[in-house]
């Protein structure tokens, strides 16, 4: 049973990392991007329509598919959707000077009206007596472990099991601490989101860094969608069935006092706390959803904590959340 939990808790992660990453990224820049959910939504439905086309276009025959082409198509389409979605929003607020937290409110709300409508489209194209969309054949190749996973037991199940945005992931989340903690451009874009008066009377081009910023992030958040929809979900779309998973990811920012390595170490957690009560029975429904609620309890403990310790290095960059105009420093 423990075995079981382990290896079922951490897909349930896998979103989550990508999103907490990826909103990481962006609140380094001072920016508050609450349009995760709906950049992950988008992200998701971009790559559920690659994999649908590219389906159809082989005759939804397995055999006609070229396996790169079933991956790197909705990979593509995935991160070009998201993308977009973050550059609209870098648009609004670095570029407009719009409010963050509205800006951000507002893509969500689009970003999941956007995705219901493409999904409800194909789903009306396939016609089908359930009101989702089923991509076995692309979701079977996401869904590829390790070959030799089952011969190495508890060991296998647990660390050598998964697909492999699941690794993705986690080497995104390593490569990303390392970038912002070790790398010249890590301490431009951190120097952006605590002093970008300072930042600019230093040379470093502030837009630039808030643009690339966000639409890397969105593009890391974007991925967390596909890879529910593909390996977690088995290829199947279905309408609002996403979840609150996008807010989650900003919570787990929290948590990880924005650091991915933390991220890393947070989402795991985050998607055993979600998987609970899965695993608890004859306690009764309204049991089970109190336990739903462990990864916001856990969050807004660790939130406190910080606020009693205030350590400087424990808080969001200082200019979080507030515009920068390069003609009042």
């Amino acid at each position: 049973m423990i075995t079981s939990f382990i290896s079922t808790s951490i897909p349930l992660g896998v979103p989550l990392l990508y999103g907490s990453v990826g909103e990481i990224l962006t609140e380094k820049s001072g920016h508050l991007n609450l349009g995760i959910p709906g950049i992950m939504y988008v992200g998701a439905i971009s790559g559920v329509i690659g994999a649908f086309l590219y389906e159809n276009a082989c005759g939804n025959d397995l055999a006609r598919m070229n396996p790169w082409l079933t991956v790197l198509i909705p990979l593509l389409s995935c991160i070009v959707g998201s993308v977009l979605m973050g550059l609209v929003y870098s648009f609004l607020t670095v570029t407009l000077r719009a409010n963050q937290n509205v800006t951000g409110l507002a893509i969500t709300t689009f970003g999941i009206g956007l995705g219901n409508f493409f999904g409800g489209s194909l789903i009306k194209l396939v016609d089908s007596d359930m009101p989702s969309i089923i991509l076995t054949k692309t979701s079977s190749l996401f869904r590829k472990s390790l070959p030799f996973a089952d011969d190495l037991g508890w060991f296998g199940e647990i660390f050598l099991s998964h697909d492999f945005l699941t690794y993705l992931a986690i080497a995104i989340a390593v490569v990303a601490s390392f970038v912002l903690t070790r790398t010249r451009v890590g301490l431009n874009l951190r120097a952006v989101g605590e002093n970008p008066a300072t930042a600019d009377a230093a040379g470093i081009n502030v837009t630039a860094y808030k643009y690339i910023a966000t639409g890397i992030g969105s593009a890391v958040a974007g991925l967390g969608g596909l890879q529910y929809v593909m390996a977690y979900a088995n290829g199947v779309w279905s309408n609002n069935a996403f979840g609150d998973r996008g807010w989650m990811a900003i919570a787990l920012v929290i948590f990880a006092l924005w650091k991915p390595n933390m991220a890393l170490i947070g989402s795991f957690l985050f998607g055993a706390l979600c998987n609970v009560n899965n695993y608890i029975q004859g306690l009764g429904t309204a049991t089970q959803e109190l336990f739903k609620m462990l990864p916001y309890v856990v969050t807004i403990l660790v939130l406190v904590v910080i606020s009693m310790r205030k350590k400087r290095e424990h808080q969001p960059p200082a200019h979080l959340g507030l515009p920068y105009f390069r003609e009042e420093r």
